[in-house]
């Protein structure tokens, strides 16, 4: 308690008896003397005496006494706030109904100014505490009680009643650490003592006699707490010491710097067991293998090495090592083989055992970790030797970006050769095609809508037409079709189609369309962007309408994707530019993950037998790659697919001169005259078109090939007015024969004709005044091309500084 033996110094006032006690006395002195006087014979002065004592009881009867309590009752508050302010422990005033008058620096340092003592309890049984202490003061005059809780920890509180009246409350909290060497030495630990240890590298722990960290500094968190800040942990837990003495920190893992320890105990009157661990490096506390210069180095290579010593264990392994193997950060591996699987535990591990006690060699193995079992790695052993405890050094390299792209070549392999395949299955049906479709027209030239055979021969060229449509789906997908591109909106091409698309999704899927706004034109083949319109609609219709699905919602959007934002997307694909974007986004049954990544092979499907090709998808995929665009795929299972179309945005270029357009011919106007050169190895093909312009005006001169179209050109070249030739034809090609007739004829007007595509055979037939006609063609296409390139003859024969071939 405070100061029990000193005597207390207040005063107290007097009852009403006591305040008439002095004039009662010196009255009654008065009397006596006055009645001495008056036997002496002194009336006169008898009569004095007695006046006087009567006007003293008089004056006393009617002032009141002074009160001594109200005259100590007011103390001066600036004298009490000063000696608080000498104290060293938190010390404060309360009054009588409990609120704070004084408080001194240390206590508004410890709890701040503005709570008064009775309330600083932070919990129920610690406020009854309080409570007990306060009634005890007020009681008996003191009071005390330890281990209540507050917010700066717990405390002890010693309460004394005081004051002239009794109505205050001196609370003091003494500072029991003072006392307490424990205490003492885990403040300074967590304070400037323990930063300046940390500086010089030094991590400092105060543990006690249960093994519990106690306090810890900053250096100590890192790396043996990981940045934990919990301090209720066995220290035992956070080391390991190895055969030589040295101790490593569990937090660190196999790569931990061995470190050297020190425990100094603290000196009585501290409890025993309680002392302070340090831990610090030391030149000669690690070898050579676990170094943290030769740490720091093998992190910095870009593949994986670890090391091992004779027992077969791990010594160290870098980062690229744990990143090949698959190591987190959480896993620490004894052994090599536990990194592989269970077949290959045993061969990693003789080949470590030779490597580590026979003649130092190398040599490569192949193994599959338990990360990834089905792609094989190559893991290098190598026996190493005058390093320490390493006398194993294995070598893994991260391949599973290798791996991808191997995978990827490969797919792109197969889709080059399916694409190749399909192209050249595509030209030899489009001859025949042509053949089928030249004759169905030369014989319906020759019936009329009424006839018996008209309607038959009409049906067999509307089939051969739908076969002409399977065939370009198979050049879309090699990205060998012909295309007509135009500068166009993608909004005018999805408001074209929309109408065919609600009576192709039906009743049963709603379709929603929306534009965005400032789109760039684009420049593309309308009719094909069409076909992946509907390819994707047809395909999201499918899968709102399986299973146990009976619809949904397709929506269709269009909007600009700027150069910036495709920076922010962060595709290594999709090149920084401006774009147009289309997306169709479907709430079907969506696409599993493992197949999403074969969605655009060709044949591949996942619809029912004889519901699906497996070309619509890879269609798309063609169509929109030989546009210049990419497409993407995004698709959750049991909430829908996405696709989007990024094209780019085409800039028109100003030019000196429109580029002059050539209109298309009228029926009337297909007739033409002169001679024509036909040069077709194919004879069905040849004989179909040689009819087609003898039958429209032309004298045909047919060659199988081109060095027999030179010998024809070498006859009759002045009268030739046009060359018709297929591309690919054996021993001379077409353009080869072509520039050959133009050394001799340069103003010769030619058409080529092929089975393959246009941009596939660009290179090879980019010549002035040069036409081309995709196979298979009907008998007017012909004609009318013909007649094209003989009137492009005019300005071919005297081109103009800066402008266009024809093509």
């Amino acid at each position: 308690m405070l100061q029990h033996d000193l005597p207390s110094s207040g005063a107290h006032p007097l009852d009403r008896a006591g305040a008439y006690l002095l004039p009662a006395l010196v009255t009654a002195s008065a009397l006596t003397l006055a009645a001495l006087a008056w036997i002496a014979g002194l009336p006169l002065v008898a009569l004095l005496l007695v006046v006087a004592g009567a006007a003293l009881l008089a004056m006393r009867s009617r002032k009141p006494a002074v009160d001594l309590a109200q005259a100590v009752a007011g103390p001066d508050f600036s004298v009490v706030g000063a000696a608080l302010a000498l104290s060293r422990d938190a010390t404060a005033i309360t009054a009588a109904d409990g609120s704070l008058l004084l408080a001194n620096a240390a206590y508004r340092e410890q709890f701040g100014s503005g709570k008064p003592p009775p309330k600083l309890a932070t919990d129920e049984e610690s406020a009854q505490g309080l409570a007990s202490a306060q009634q005890m003061a007020w009681r008996d005059g003191a009071g005390c009680v330890a281990g209540i809780q507050t917010s700066s920890g717990p405390v002890a509180i010693e309460v004394e009643r005081i004051g002239a009246r009794s109505d205050l409350l001196l609370w003091r909290f003494p500072d029991t650490r003072r006392d307490d060497p424990v205490a003492l030495v885990s403040g300074r630990i967590r304070g400037a003592a323990g930063e300046a240890l940390g500086d010089a590298g030094v991590l400092a722990a105060l543990v006690g006699p249960d093994g519990k960290v106690r306090a810890f500094n900053r250096p100590f968190a890192t790396r043996a707490l990981a940045g934990r800040t919990d301090e209720d942990v066995s220290f035992d837990a956070l080391i390991d010491i190895d055969e030589d003495g040295h101790v490593r920190l569990v937090a660190e893992g196999e790569g931990a710097r061995p470190l050297r320890a020190v425990h100094i105990p603290i000196d009585p009157p501290a409890p025993p067991g309680n002392g302070i661990f340090y831990l610090f490096e030391t030149p000669d506390s690690a070898a050579l293998s676990s170094t943290s210069h030769l740490q720091a180095m093998l992190d910095i290579l870009p593949i994986g090495l670890a090391l091992v010593d004779r027992d077969g264990r791990f010594l160290t392994m870098n980062d690229g090592f744990r990143a090949a193997a698959g190591i987190s950060s959480d896993m620490r591996p004894v052994y090599p083989g536990d990194l592989v699987t269970k077949e290959d535990k045993a061969a990693v591990a003789d080949a470590v055992r030779r490597n580590a006690r026979g003649p130092a060699m190398s040599g490569d193995i192949a193994v599959r970790l338990t990360r990834n079992p089905k792609e094989p790695v190559a893991l290098t052993i190598a026996g190493l030797r005058g390093l320490g405890d390493a006398v194993v050094l294995l070598l893994l390299k991260d391949n599973s970006e290798e791996a991808k792209l191997k995978r990827q070549v490969a797919q792109a392999t197969k889709m080059q050769a399916v694409g190749q395949l399909a192209g050249g299955v595509a030209h030899d049906f489009n001859n025949i095609l042509t053949a089928i479709i030249g004759h169905c027209d030369l014989m319906l030239m020759r019936h009329t809508p009424g006839d018996s055979d008209y309607d038959d021969i009409h049906q067999i060229k509307s089939n051969s037409n739908r076969a002409a449509g399977l065939t370009r789906q198979l050049l879309a997908f090699s990205r060998q079709q012909t295309l007509r591109p135009q500068v166009l909106q993608l909004t005018d091409v999805v408001a074209e189609v929309s109408h065919l698309l609600k009576r192709l999704l039906g009743e049963t899927v709603t379709l929603v369309v929306k534009h965005g706004r400032n789109l760039g034109s684009v420049r593309a083949d309308p009719g094909q962007l069409e076909q992946v319109i509907v390819n994707l609609a047809v395909n999201a219709r499918d899968a709102m309408v399986s299973g146990d699905r009976s619809g949904g919602t397709l929506t269709i959007q269009t909007y600009p994707v700027l150069a910036n934002q495709v920076a922010e997307l962060g595709s290594d694909i999709l090149p920084i530019a401006d774009y147009s974007a289309l997306s169709v986004t479907d709430t079907g049954c969506g696409i599993a993950p493992n197949v999403l990544g074969k969605i655009f092979e060709p044949f591949f499907t996942t619809k029912e037998v004889g519901k699906g090709t497996g070309l619509g998808l890879s269609t798309v995929y063609g169509i929109v790659k030989q546009s210049g665009g990419f497409i993407f795929a995004d698709s959750k299972v049991g909430e829908g697919t996405q696709f989007v179309i990024y094209l780019p945005v085409h800039h028109v270029e100003q030019e000196s001169g429109k580029a002059r357009r050539t209109a298309k011919p009228k029926a009337n106007e297909l007739w033409g005259s002169g001679t024509v050169l036909l040069v077709e190895d194919e004879p069905m093909v040849r004989t179909v078109a040689e009819r087609a312009l003898t039958r429209h005006g032309y004298t045909v001169v047919t060659a199988t090939n081109g060095e027999e179209a030179l010998e024809v050109l070498g006859r009759i070249g002045d009268e030739i007015v046009l060359l018709i030739t297929d591309v690919v034809m054996p021993a001379m090609d077409g353009p080869t024969m072509v520039r050959e007739a133009r050394l001799s004829w340069p103003k010769l007007p030619i058409l080529f004709m092929s089975g393959y595509a246009e941009e596939q055979l660009r290179k090879s037939i980019d010549l002035d005044n040069v036409l081309f006609l995709p196979k298979p063609f009907s008998v007017q296409e012909l004609a009318e091309m013909a007649r094209r390139a003989i009137e492009a003859k005019a300005p071919a024969a005297d081109p103009q500084p800066g402008a266009t071939p024809a093509k």
